[in-house]
């Protein structure tokens, strides 16, 4: 029951180290939602729910040279989530041995306007109601709310763009799928989390090729990425290709269509044991590069 509860997934916020550079935001998976249909103006306790975010802050003591930026990345949140929460970082800078408030993932508190309830906070924010209410604990309303920075949903078209700007596989041919996007149940961590993109089992050293023109934002090692490449293309629209062995671009290169960005290995942290190329598909919301669902885009190239 407990799955049956958690399901369907949502297009969220990844928790995901965003690559340093100047295209880059800051962007996590927020918890997964309710079933469709939940009626979320009727709080119901016992529901299967993650305690509410604000029961979750942790507490960082800034070093000498952090920035706002550095901290977020750290805990893989961005850098507006840190200043909503923390009135001293708003001016900009990290003062040596303060104390700085973390949220579990990026989001904002505010206040409930008199009279509303979830489905206006929802609409106003523009958050599905049920994520929304999950993110509070399932609990009723109350005077503040922990809004998510979330990816809205876009389960409905099979490929958004009107003129695709991820139009291709990131490998030369069809490959087993892995690992899936979404919420998963860790195969080494024996533990569910958010996963933000698709793994697709290649052979170590098979080349790993740009699904649509664009251009370089980041090449270099990131964390538990490893060795990562992420292409900006038009419409906002970016992909990232990450545990690479090598590297064959640099930082704004322009590139083609099936262009060699490096090749496949098993740098940084990979979630599965096998050697695989973890790639992702974001897109710009305002609130940072959100993940979606790359199947949308690679249904016909993914072999089951």
């Amino acid at each position: 029951m407990i799955f049956k509860r958690l399901l369907p997934l949502i297009s969220a916020l990844l928790w995901s180290i965003a690559p340093v550079g100047k295209t880059a935001d800051y962007t996590e998976a927020a918890p997964a939602n309710l079933p469709s249909g939940t009626p979320v103006e009727n709080p119901d306790p016992g529901r299967d729910c993650p305690s509410p975010a604000m029961s979750r802050l942790r507490r960082h003591t800034a070093a000498q040279g952090e920035t706002i930026e550095s901290i977020a990345r750290q805990y893989n949140v961005n850098p507006a989530a840190l200043i909503g929460i923390n009135p001293m970082l708003r001016g900009g800078r990290v003062s040596a041995g303060s104390a700085i408030v973390i949220p579990p993932y990026s989001g904002i508190e505010v206040e409930v306007p008199a009279g509303w309830n979830w489905q206006k906070l929802a609409e106003a924010y523009k958050v599905r109601a049920d994520l929304l209410f999950e993110a509070n604990g399932c609990r009723p309303l109350g005077q503040t709310v922990f809004v998510p920075a979330v990816n809205r949903s876009r389960e409905s078209s099979a490929n958004p763009d009107a003129t695709p700007s991820v139009q291709g596989f990131p490998l030369p041919a069809a490959a087993v799928e892995a690992l899936g996007y979404g919420r998963q149940f860790h195969p080494m961590r024996r533990e569910f989390f958010f996963h933000s993109g698709v793994d697709f089992l290649a052979s170590e050293g098979t080349q790993v090729l740009a699904t649509g023109e664009g251009t370089v934002a980041f090449a270099g090692r990131q964390g538990d990425y490893g060795n990562l490449v992420v292409v900006n293309h038009h419409a906002g629209k970016q992909t990232r290709y990450a545990h690479l062995k090598d590297i064959a671009v640099k930082v704004g290169q322009k590139v083609q269509f099936k262009e060699v960005l490096g090749t496949v290995g098993m740098t940084g942290k990979p979630d599965i044991a096998q050697v695989h190329l973890h790639f992702e598909v974001r897109y710009n919301s305002g609130l940072g590069w959100v993940a979606e669902n790359p199947l949308l885009y690679l249904q016909a190239a993914v072999k089951k």
